[in-house]
């Protein structure tokens, strides 16, 4: 038994591939790589492909060395020019996985694909569905990150609650200069403020549709951030939105700069 190896036609599919693993590498990495040196490694990683291919009477694991130790490094170095660092052992892991998620993505699509000819076509769409998921992937990850367990004490009354760490939130109390974290009017009267206030400051801000907006602002006795380590936050400032800001179970806006 023997088979017909159409050299162009495989250098063209290796290419094609290559391209789209190294573009979505570069997506994920945020390199600042060009779609020139993208093709460059990738027609690099198509040529070594194709000569190991062609190369009669060489043990799989040979190949296997030549395909992973020497193809994929070349492939890296010449499409993303980033050296002998770290940045290299990342790409180097994220080129397997966006292979890995673009392989899934076109296995999935290929049972539906009845004209060999679409192959290419399906090899883009199998890129920005990979590119999705990543995205999704990503946000979902940073979203976790981003959530923090709260205690909030207030005169003897504590509450626990979701706070989400807003990296737009950069209010600052023009008294003592500290961070403003910010919660509902709802919040606040879980934790026992009364509303409205007798005695309060006002911290002004700009949002979408007010660009000149006052919050009445309170002083907390203390402020524990459930996290490893644990963080205790003594007299914090929070400000009492009359608007609703709760998004899914989170009930504070955190300012990042009291972590």
């Amino acid at each position: 038994m023997y088979y017909e190896l159409y050299i162009d036609v495989f250098f063209l599919i290796n290419f094609m591939m290559d391209y789209i693993v190294l573009s979505l590498t570069r997506r994920i990495l945020k390199c600042p790589a060009t779609h020139g040196r993208i093709c460059m490694g990738a027609a690099v990683g198509a040529f070594t492909t194709c000569i190991v291919m062609t190369i009669p009477g060489m043990n799989m694991f040979l190949k296997f060395i030549l395909f992973h130790m020497v193809s994929n490094v070349l492939m890296i170095q010449i499409g993303f020019k980033i050296g002998w660092n770290k940045t290299f052992l990342r790409a180097y892991v994220l080129l397997y996985i966006s292979a890995f998620i673009i392989g899934g993505v076109m296995e999935h699509l290929y049972q539906y694909l009845r004209v060999g000819s679409l192959f290419f076509a399906l090899a883009i769409a199998g890129y920005y569905i990979s590119l999705g998921i990543w995205n999704l992937m990503t946000y979902l990850a940073e979203r976790n990150v981003r959530r923090l367990r709260v205690r909030l004490s207030k005169d003897g009354k504590e509450y626990e609650t979701e706070a989400l760490i807003d990296t737009g939130n950069r209010l600052r109390d023009p008294v003592t200069g500290k961070p403003v974290s910010i919660i509902s009017a709802k919040t606040a009267v879980k934790l026992g403020i009364s509303m409205p206030l007798e005695e309060c400051r006002y911290i002004s801000y700009q949002s979408v549709g007010k660009p000149d907006g006052v919050m009445p602002a309170v002083i907390l006795d203390a402020m524990r951030v459930e996290k490893k380590p644990l963080v205790l936050i003594e007299k914090p400032v929070i400000a009492i939105c009359e608007e609703d800001i709760t998004e899914d179970d989170y009930e504070m806006l955190m300012n990042p700069d009291l972590l």
